[in-house]
C-alpha cells in the first residue's frame, strides 16, 4: 500500500489535470459585443431635391405617407389654393384647423409636413404633388428647419426656395406664389436661427416680380415693439397657437383674395 501522502499528491495531480483539460475545452472569454454605430445621414444641400430620410438611409415612413396622400389630392385637380411648407403649414390642420375653414371657398389643401426642409419640399413638388394640379395660388413658407444646419447657408436656402417656385411653375405656369417670409423664431432678435432666417428673407424678397411671385412679410405681427417673441404667441417660440393662426389669416386675407381672382 502506498503511503497516505503519496495518495494525496496523486489525487491532487489528477484533479488539477482534469481541471486544466476542462478549461482548455472552454472558448476564450468573448469580448463584449460592440454595437454598430447608426449610419450617419449624409448632409443634404438645401437647393437640391431630396426626400426626408432616417438614420437607416431610407425614406421616413410618415413623410412618405403624407406625400402619397398629397399626390392623391393633386390628381383630383380641384384645389384653387395650396398651402405648402413644414410644420407651421401643417399646423393649419391642428391649432389652425378652425381658422382654415375660411379657405374652403378656395377648395384649399394643406401640403405641410412637420420637420420638412427646403430640399424636402422641392423633392415633393418634383415627385407628384403638382401633377394634375394647377392651383391659382400657392401659399409657400419654408426654410426655418434649415436654419440650424451649418452647411445650409442663407444663400443656399434661398436658392432652394427659388428652385421650388421654378418647379411649381414648370408644372403649372399660371400659378401665382404668395411667398411668405420665414416667421420669426426665438425669444429675441439676437436668436441665431432668427438672424439666419432674416438673411434668407432678405434674399427671397428679391424674387417678387409683382406677377407670378409675391413676397409678403407678416413677421412683425407676431412680435412686440422691441422685437421680442412671447410664448403667448408661439408657445415654443416657433409654432403658432390658434390665435396666431387667426393673426396670419387676417394678415394674408386681402392679398390672397386678390391673387385668386
Amino acid at each position: 500500500m502506498k503511503p497516505l501522502h503519496a495518495l494525496l499528491l496523486g489525487t491532487a495531480f489528477l484533479g488539477a489535470s482534469v481541471f486544466a483539460a476542462d478549461e482548455a475545452k472552454k472558448p476564450a472569454d468573448a469580448k463584449p459585443a460592440v454595437k454598430a454605430a447608426a449610419p450617419k445621414v449624409p448632409a443634404q444641400p438645401a437647393d437640391v431635391a431630396a426626400p426626408k430620410v432616417g438614420n437607416d438611409g431610407q425614406i421616413q415612413g410618415g413623410f412618405a405617407k403624407s406625400h402619397e396622400s398629397f399626390v392623391a389630392l393633386a390628381k383630383k385637380g380641384e384645389a384653387e389654393v395650396v398651402f405648402l411648407g413644414d410644420s407651421i403649414t401643417a399646423g393649419w390642420g391642428g391649432a389652425g384647423k378652425e381658422v382654415f375653414k375660411e379657405y374652403a371657398k378656395y377648395k384649399a389643401v394643406n401640403f405641410g409636413i412637420g420637420g420638412d426642409r427646403v430640399q424636402h419640399v422641392l423633392w415633393r413638388v418634383e415627385n407628384g404633388e403638382f401633377e394634375g394640379l394647377k392651383p391659382k395660388v400657392v401659399v409657400l413658407m419654408i426654410g426655418t428647419n434649415n436654419a440650424g444646419v451649418a452647411d445650409n447657408s442663407p444663400a443656399q436656402i434661398a436658392a432652394g426656395i427659388k428652385n421650388i417656385i421654378d418647379a411649381i411653375h414648370k408644372r403649372s405656369a399660371d400659378t401665382k406664389v404668395l411667398l411668405l417670409a420665414i416667421f420669426p423664431r426665438g425669444a429675441t432678435p439676437a436668436d441665431g436661427n432668427r438672424v439666419k432666417n432674416e438673411k434668407v428673407n432678405a434674399i427671397i424678397a428679391k424674387l417678387d416680380d409683382g406677377k407670378k411671385v409675391h413676397y409678403f412679410d407678416i413677421g412683425a405681427k407676431f412680435l412686440k415693439a422691441d422685437g421680442t417673441l412671447e410664448k403667448s404667441v408661439m408657445p415654443d417660440l416657433l409654432h403658432l397657437n390658434p390665435a396666431s393662426y387667426q393673426v396670419e389669416a387676417d394678415a394674408i386675407r386681402e392679398k390672397l383674395a386678390s391673387l385668386v381672382k
